[in-house]
């Protein structure tokens, strides 16, 4: 009787209101979880806060910093608030770092993994003033001829349209310094496959470009790119019919006087390095790194170096057909004017 009387007590005390007092908190029950939390803050050692945001100097320096980040969108990012920034600067102002120091920082991204950010590159070094990068022509160009001989397909194409976008702005410039005739001739060779008679009978997309679906579209660009480049270096100088007429006008727009003709190619050149041709304090240059300086020494070096190799490919080109074979006829065109110039009196 007694346990039952006990159970009952139990059971009737689950029914039973509590009585409050004034002033006490109500009890919780037994299954009760507390969700409250509490907030941490992040205490930051050196923390600067200024009323007035940082200038556009600053954060032009802060965005150039930020190319060497490991994300790829924080790069590419990076590259579009600087090309923003370079491309809305007024007329004739100077960029706001020189191109020596941004140079550092951009020409790794050549060789980038990522898509992106080499297009979002090429904007950037479309912006720079011509005068500049012809005065950078000689750090620009082991990059670019790195990216042409690259594994990825991809970067060689990319390597191709930054060469294409120096000879440009810079043009004979490119083809002139040291290692940047011969060299890069060797590199435009080794992109189309047609460094021996075996590899110029390969389609060229299959040699150097494996993507499937690509229908030459790559090679296209590489052929183009081609002919800019023999126009600057071996081109026939005003096209055809230019001698006695350049010679004339020469002449008559000459702010010197009558006994001084052409003075101005007797001057000292203009460029920041106007006695790099000396090689006075670098490396002893080999014939690949020399530099060829005129027409007459780079039509010589082709013609004896590059020629049979060049015919080859493109008969391979031209027989393929297609965007192929009309990308080819571009630079047939600009070897047929510098052949019968070279061969002229």
């Amino acid at each position: 009787m007694g346990s039952s009387a006990k159970r009952k007590k139990e059971k009737q005390k689950d029914f039973q209101k509590p009585k409050l007092k004034v002033g006490k908190a109500k009890a919780k029950p037994e299954n009760f979880t507390d969700t409250s939390f509490r907030s941490k803050a992040i205490v930051l050692n050196q923390q600067s806060l200024h009323v007035s945001a940082p200038n556009a100097d600053s954060q032009f320096t802060h965005h150039l910093s930020l190319l060497s980040s490991k994300s790829d969108s924080q790069r590419r990012d990076s590259l579009a608030h600087l090309t923003t920034t370079i491309a809305s600067r007024p007329v004739n102002s100077p960029l706001p770092q020189p191109v020596s120091v941004m140079l550092p920082s951009l020409l790794p991204l050549i060789l980038d993994a990522n898509n992106n950010v080499r297009t979002a590159l090429l904007k950037l070094l479309r912006t720079l003033p011509n005068n500049d990068v012809q005065d950078h022509v000689a750090q620009l160009l082991p990059y670019v001829r790195a990216g042409m001989t690259h594994l990825a397909a991809d970067i060689r194409v990319s390597a191709v349209e930054i060469l294409s976008w120096m000879v440009e702005a810079a043009g004979e410039a490119v083809v002139s310094c040291a290692g940047g005739w011969i060299k890069t001739f060797n590199c435009f060779l080794s992109v189309l496959g047609w460094h021996t008679e075996e590899s110029a009978r390969w389609s060229s997309n299959r040699a150097s470009f494996g993507k499937s679906g690509s229908q030459g579209r790559p090679m296209v660009k590489v052929l183009g790119a081609l002919a800019g480049f023999l126009d600057a270096g071996i081109g026939a100088p005003g096209g055809a019919g230019a001698g006695d007429d350049d010679l004339a006008d020469d002449l008559s727009s000459s702010p010197w006087p009558f006994p001084l003709c052409q003075t101005s190619q007797h001057m000292i050149s203009d460029s920041a390095t106007p006695y790099a041709y000396l090689n006075l304090f670098g490396q002893p240059r080999d014939e690949e790194g020399e530099m060829y300086e005129t027409r007459e020494d780079r039509y010589r070096v082709f013609s004896t170096r590059f020629l049979p190799a060049v015919e080859r490919g493109l008969k391979s080109a031209r027989e393929e057909g297609g965007e192929l074979g009309r990308a080819s006829s571009g630079v047939t065109k600009v070897l047929k004017e510098a052949l019968s110039y070279g061969s002229g009196p």
